[in-house]
């Protein structure tokens, strides 16, 4: 039979699983929110940075609207052009 310790264990495993997921959703709209405040600035279209970048712009779509996790050479593939850089913070 589980206690209430069990409960609360498990509360708190999920909720860390949780706050880290969140923390990577905002992680990814931010990159999404400078790949489109770039490409907006530059009067690129979705289909425009596609086609510079090589990529379906399906692929530019879903990444703008956080539906996938892209990968980093798919990102490095959108972001060069529109004069972007990803960096690493010691967080």
């Amino acid at each position: 039979m589980r206690t209430r310790e069990d409960y609360k264990k498990d509360a708190k495993s999920t909720s860390d699983v949780v706050k880290q997921d969140i923390e990577e959703m905002e992680v990814l709209a931010a990159i999404a929110t400078a790949i489109i405040d770039r490409r907006n600035e530059l009067g690129y279209t979705e289909r425009d940075l596609a086609v510079i970048c090589g990529l379906p712009q399906s692929s530019v779509a879903i990444i703008e609207a956080c539906i996938v996790k892209p990968n980093i050479e798919t990102l490095i593939k959108i972001m060069k052009p529109l004069g972007l850089t990803l960096s690493v913070v010691n967080a």
